[in-house]
């Protein structure tokens, strides 16, 4: 591979070939040896069995691939020689994925022993969903939902159905949503070939978000599966200055490379005014860190769109869905 190197393990590299997976569990790691034994744990306890675990770890300093080695086991581990960031380690990993779905798990969450039943259960009776959204909990609270399926606003503004909210069963119901959080979902192999996996450009956060809309935009469900429980760290994988600029920047990407123009046109004034907002609040506070962070990354947005523009042209060719199903889609 030209990003990663793969090391035997047992089931692995040198033994017969079995048939493929139902699932492809990919968990891409960046010093997150201090979560590992939460997250295996949970894999360990899953009741659905029919599954491949694929670790790819993106030039870690810590102890996470000694600690893979010596305490997981049948775990296809992917080795990157340099840092490549979160985006490119997970399209690494799925194109080394033999299973039929793939499914993505973030290394600081611990999975509920039914996830992947639950997950397979979704899939089955959801043959159009080409993806589909885990409900992810707090950590340390889990009765508090962090996600509940992915929103996009009219205002362009992406949202986590749910957020913060008790968890006392207003969710407990499968049903179409915009997209799934990349830290747990599940997708389809074919939809995930034919996008191509997630934007390297985008290096980390919401490439997940720009991966759903062009799965929407395709013609593709979303769906959510209300048992199938993960219980997130919320915060391990990244600070506040890191998370402020990428979001601040590729909100602005996700909208340019995939709001359909009459929807853009629709809703301009709010898309225009969120953005203004969120830069007049950060102007407000810009002796903080996160603030300059979500400054400049709004201003590398706009610097970068003469590219995305050159993918919109791709991304709206491609285009199956009628602009008013999309908009009957967001919030």
């Amino acid at each position: 591979m030209d990003v990663a190197t793969e090391k035997d393990r047992p089931g692995n590299v040198g033994e017969p070939q079995y048939p493929s997976p139902f699932f492809s569990v990919v968990i891409p790691n960046y010093n997150g040896s201090r979560h590992l034994p939460d997250l295996f744990a949970g894999l360990a306890s899953q009741t659905f069995s029919d599954f491949e675990t694929i670790f790819a770890d993106d030039a870690s300093s810590d102890n996470s691939v000694a600690w893979v080695q010596s305490n997981a086991s049948r775990v296809r581990l992917l080795d990157n020689p340099v840092n490549r960031g979160f985006v490119a380690t997970v399209n690494a990993a799925a194109r080394a994925a033999r299973g039929r779905i793939i499914v993505l798990l973030n290394n600081d969450t611990q999975p509920d022993p039914e996830f992947l039943a639950e997950l397979a259960r979704t899939v089955c009776a959801n043959p159009n969903a080409g993806i589909v959204a885990a409900k992810l909990l707090l950590f340390e609270e889990r009765d508090r939902i962090h996600t509940a399926g992915d929103m996009m606003g009219r205002d362009g503004i992406p949202r986590n159905r749910g957020v913060w909210a008790t968890d006392s069963g207003q969710f407990d119901s499968s049903e179409d949503v915009f997209g799934g959080c990349g830290g747990a979902m599940a997708v389809r192999r074919e939809l995930w070939m034919a996008l191509d996996g997630f934007d390297e450009n985008f290096w980390m956060y919401l490439e997940d978000v720009d991966f759903s809309f062009r799965a929407q935009l395709l013609g593709w469900q979303a769906v959510f599966a209300p048992a199938a429980r993960v219980y997130h760290k919320l915060g391990a994988s990244g600070g506040d200055e890191l998370s402020s600029y990428y979001v601040g920047r590729n909100t602005i990407w996700t909208l340019a490379k995939n709001m359909p123009s009459s929807l853009l046109q629709c809703h301009f004034a709010h898309i225009v005014g969120a953005q203004l907002s969120i830069a007049a609040d950060a102007l407000r506070n810009c002796r903080g860190t996160a603030a300059r962070a979500r400054l400049k990354g709004q201003l590398a947005g706009l610097l970068g769109l003469p590219r995305v523009l050159r993918q919109r042209a791709l991304v709206q060719a491609r285009k199956r869905r009628h602009d008013v199903e999309i908009d009957r889609l967001l919030i």
